[in-house]
């Protein structure tokens, strides 16, 4: 087969920025006419790359403080406190209701079994033995509490309840603040004496007229080795009829308790995390839009500049479809470069911002790299995808009506 030469020129074919003595069907591969066309029209490229690493800096961004977020509202929630309650079987619920106690007792072995139960949707447990006692003149909820236990197979998590240690007591609002008690003295309870380690803050709750101990103290000041009156736990955070497939799971693993769910606290704690995933959500579709829309029309505009280029370029004999790859390879050069920059740069806003939003849990802050992965390979594709209509429209026009208009 006879070559063809094109004669020496400076008229842009390929967009090589420099003349073109190169056969048609010769050797110059895309790779080569690719990085030639980004350096000719680097300006419309550098548009392109700044739309995906916009694109890309604002869903590393917001996934990585959403991320955070969860993690914070997490913890406030959970300083909400406890929102379930088991207690003995035969534990009548009005008069529980009423004195914040439960009348019935039953084993402190409960706690260890329903928390090393399989099946249950719960954490956090914490055994209790509370009773109203009378105290230097004043009415007392005496609290005893140990030590949470975690749920079988799951994380261990920092305690969300009092850590008392044995021969300890934290004071309510109230009872310190009438009585004069300070941090660091020591006051007899039915005959034992304890330290005060802590004087509690004001509640505006029961937690105000109530002195807490290490359950095994309480135990020995009510004569009741061994026995608790409440397990408090944490539930799950999940829509639908909890409250029934908890107490089906807690009749399996414990059938001598029942269970109550405290439904303020609970929905409290369901609505704030159902809001932060739904608007995060719908933050990070506008985004995918938005960007997809940019890259798409910076797509169409440079092919449409380029019409008589690939008309010329058709009419010489190159097939639409290597015209075609080096667009679409152009888009996914794009996207990669700037899945890179943008996931960069939304690590470094996200680094930047959240110390600042996140009182809390801004420690835990800390790049997410599986994004990166997700970065590199959603961009590529997003961007060739946004490129691929006009492309297709371009190099699908006969090259003589392209050629004629022009």
């Amino acid at each position: 087969m006879r070559t063809r030469w094109l004669p020496c020129h400076w008229t842009p074919i390929y967009n090589l920025g420099s003349e073109i003595c190169t056969p048609v069907g010769g050797p110059m591969s895309v790779a080569a006419l690719l990085f030639k066309e980004i350096r000719f029209r680097w300006l419309s490229f550098l548009l392109g790359l700044f739309a995906v690493a916009a694109a890309v800096t604002l869903f590393v961004a917001l996934l990585s403080l959403e991320r955070a977020s969860e993690d914070e509202t997490r913890r406030l929630m959970r300083d909400l406190g406890f929102n379930l309650v088991i207690v003995p079987k035969d534990t009548n619920m009005e008069d529980f209701w009423a004195s914040d106690y439960a009348d019935k007792e039953m084993p402190e072995e409960y706690v260890e079994r329903v928390a090393n139960a399989k099946n249950v949707s719960a954490e956090h447990y914490v055994a209790m033995l509370r009773k109203r006692v009378a105290w230097r003149g004043k009415q007392v909820l005496l609290t005893g509490v140990l030590p949470e236990l975690g749920a079988l197979g799951k994380k261990k998590k920092s305690p969300m309840g009092f850590q008392i240690p044995p021969g300890s007591a934290y004071v309510g609002y109230e009872l310190w603040r009438s009585l004069g008690i300070s941090d660091g003295d020591t006051v007899e309870v039915l005959g034992k004496r304890l330290k005060v380690v802590h004087c509690m803050f004001e509640s505006g709750s029961k937690d105000d007229i109530s002195l807490y101990a290490h359950l095994h103290d309480v135990q020995a000041m009510l004569g009741k080795p061994g026995r608790i009156n409440t397990i408090q736990a944490l539930g799950c955070m999940c829509y639908g009829e909890r409250l029934p497939v908890l107490r089906q799971q807690l009749n399996e693993a414990l059938p001598e308790a029942k269970v109550s769910e405290m439904s303020a606290i609970a929905e409290a704690r369901l609505e704030t995390r159902h809001m932060v995933a739904q608007y995060g959500g719908l933050i990070l579709l506008i985004v995918l839009i938005v960007g997809t829309l940019w890259v798409a029309v910076l797509s169409f505009l440079n092919v449409r500049e380029r019409e008589q280029e690939i008309g010329i370029l058709r009419a010489l004999g190159i097939r639409s479809g290597q015209i075609a790859s080096l667009f679409l390879w152009r888009a996914v050069l794009t996207g990669l470069v700037g899945a890179v920059v943008g996931f960069a740069a939304g690590t470094m806003l996200c680094l930047q911002l959240g110390p600042g939003l996140f009182k809390i849990t801004h420690a835990k802050i800390a790049p997410l790299y599986p994004l990166l992965g997700w970065s590199v390979l959603v961009a590529p594709l997003v961007a060739a995808a946004a490129s691929f209509l006009p492309t297709m429209a371009a190099v699908t026009q006969d090259p003589a009506v392209t050629l004629v208009r022009e």
